[in-house]
């Protein structure tokens, strides 16, 4: 079984442009997403959102990269230490 991962994505989103876009990235990804928190910086006019997933490595890769390249997106992700059997959460 393959082996998953959990990570954190922080996401800071500076153009407004780019919301449909991440959102639309984030949704091909759902099956994989554990939860996801949103706050409005409205002093700063950003936006700042937390993304939990559970998936394999190349899958967290391919999220972070699509995420990264949106214009006005940045990204960081951290890890988890432990990773999991995938059919841990399956059962």
């Amino acid at each position: 079984m393959e082996e998953t991962r959990v990570a954190i994505l922080g996401i800071i989103v500076e153009d407004p442009d780019a919301v449909e876009d991440l959102n639309a990235i984030l949704h091909d990804f759902g099956p994989y997403v554990i939860g996801r928190m949103g706050i409005p910086y409205h002093a700063r006019n950003i936006h700042i959102i937390s993304v939990v997933v559970d998936a394999p490595q190349d899958i967290i890769s391919n999220l972070s990269g699509r995420i990264g390249k949106l214009p006005g997106v940045s990204s960081k992700t951290a890890y988890a230490k432990v990773s999991a059997a995938h059919e841990a959460h399956e059962g």
